[in-house]
This record gives C-alpha cells, structure tokens and sequence, in this order.
C-alpha cells in the first residue's frame, strides 16, 4: 500500500496571466495551475496582480493546466463584470506559485457555508502499471463524508477542506458520496473512467442544506510507469477483483503539502 496524500485543501485563482505574460514566462521557472471554482450560483471575475485572468467564470467548472511564473501572485475575486476590480473582492490573498510546482487553487464553501480560497498540491507523480490514481477532495458545505464505490464506502469519514489520495486498477468505478456512516448518495452515483497512468482529481462541491451538491473533476496524465508485471487474474488496465476491492485495498493517506509553499489566502469581506 503506497502511503499518498491527505491534507486540508481547497480551489481558485487565475488562469491566462500566462497570456499577459507569455513573452517574459519562458524566460523564467514556471508552475503549473488548475483552478476551481466550487461556490454556487457565484459566477466570478478572478483578477492577478491587478489584471483581470478570467472573466466570467462559471460555478461547478475548472480551468487548467495554466503554466503560470513562479512566486507570489496577489488574487482578488469579485462579483462577475465588476467594473475594473472596483469595490470589495468577495476573497482575496497571495498565493506563491512553486518553480516547477503542480497546484490546484480553489474557491469553495466551509463546512460552515462560508467562501474560502485554498491551495492544494497536486500529485501528479508516476503510477505503477495497469493503475490509475484518484484523489477525493472534501470542498462542500456538508459534515464529513463517505466515498462509495459499487455502494461500499472506500472513504470514510472525509472532512472539509481534507483530500484522500487512493491507487487503483485502472478501469470505471461507479462512485458516489454519501453522510458518514450511511449508504445514501448525496452525490451521484456516476461512472469514472480510469485511464492508467493518469490522476483524476474529484471535488465535491456546493451546499447540502442548498441542495446543490455536485462533483468537479479532472484528470492529470503522464504518470505512466515501466510496466513491472501484472496483477494475477487481470490484464493491464482491467480491475483485479472488482472496483470495490482496489479501493479498499490501496486506500491511503499522507501530508499532501509537502516541500510546496503556499502562501495563506485569507478571505476578504463580502459586498
């Protein structure tokens, strides 16, 4: 069992700085950046160092790979068409974007129902073969969750803003969300398809009490891996004993944010 990553988490800041900034970024280290926007009925305006990097950005969406310069970046998110940053950004904070660092920059709600902007560290490295990896992410106004695959709980007892990282054979999983300790989907059920050698990070996002519960998702090729052999029984990419004995098999937990610094992102005052 590969010990991966779980740590207080969350999703949102820019996306094409890179197109402001295209002419000096290749002369300079970069970061990679996925952005997520988990607040609802929130449509957004995402502003970088005083530039406006997305316009519009819709609720339940993501924005990525952005190849961004390394080093700190001042975020400020305002209500979408805000004229020119004016006013009171609904979040705002400086994020510092690693040289050679792959991030996801989140804006979601507490587990209280409050806005927050949180950086998350991406694991991306290499997957033994015929697996792919998945990490659940816990960015809901909810209490803590069970992941479900095939209706049997692989997760439990996930919090906000926490992550689980699990390998598994590579393949589709039917995968759901429920309250800790039960078995009714809040979310889903819904098929994810598992390419080996890729990650494929999942957020659940949006309010409970609001009735908007939904999955963002996206996945992170290359991790591909010399093949080594194969499980007995299964041929590469095919599960070894079903979805459900994978996940349970290879659950795993560990500090996601580890050698990244993340500057902490503060949330501003609402208009």
């Amino acid at each position: 069992m590969r010990r991966l990553a779980r740590a207080a988490g969350g999703v949102l800041i820019a996306s094409a700085i890179a197109l402001t900034t295209a002419g000096t970024a290749a002369a300079q280290e970069t970061g990679t950046v996925y952005v997520v926007h988990g607040i609802p009925d929130t449509p957004v305006d995402v502003y970088v160092d005083g530039e406006r990097a997305l316009d519009d950005f819709a609720p339940g969406t993501s924005q990525g790979p952005l190849d961004l310069p390394s080093g700190p970046h001042q975020v400020a998110i305002f209500p979408a068409d805000a004229a020119d940053d004016s006013g009171e950004a609904l979040l705002s904070g400086q994020a510092d974007v690693p040289a050679g660092g792959n991030v996801t920059l989140a804006a979601h709600l507490t587990a209280e129902g409050q806005p927050a902007l949180s950086p998350l560290v991406n694991e991306v490295g290499s997957v033994p073969a015929g697996q792919a990896r998945v990490v659940v992410r816990h960015l809901a106004a909810a209490p803590a969750v069970d992941v479900l695959a095939g209706g049997q709980p692989v997760v439990q007892g996930l919090t906000n803003p926490n992550q689980e990282a699990l390998e598994v054979p590579a393949g589709t999983v039917s995968a759901a969300v429920a309250a800790a300790g039960t078995t009714d989907p809040v979310i889903g059920p819904a098929d994810l398809t598992l390419e080996e050698g890729t990650t494929t990070f999942v957020h659940a996002i949006g309010s409970l009490d609001q009735n908007n519960l939904e999955l963002v998702t996206f996945t992170v090729g290359g991790g591909d891996s010399a093949p080594n052999g194969v499980p007995a029984g299964a041929p590469s990419g095919a599960p070894a004993g079903g979805p459900i004995a994978g996940w349970v098999a290879l659950s795993a937990l560990g500090v996601a944010i580890v050698g990244v610094s993340l500057a902490r992102l503060r949330p501003a005052g609402r208009r």
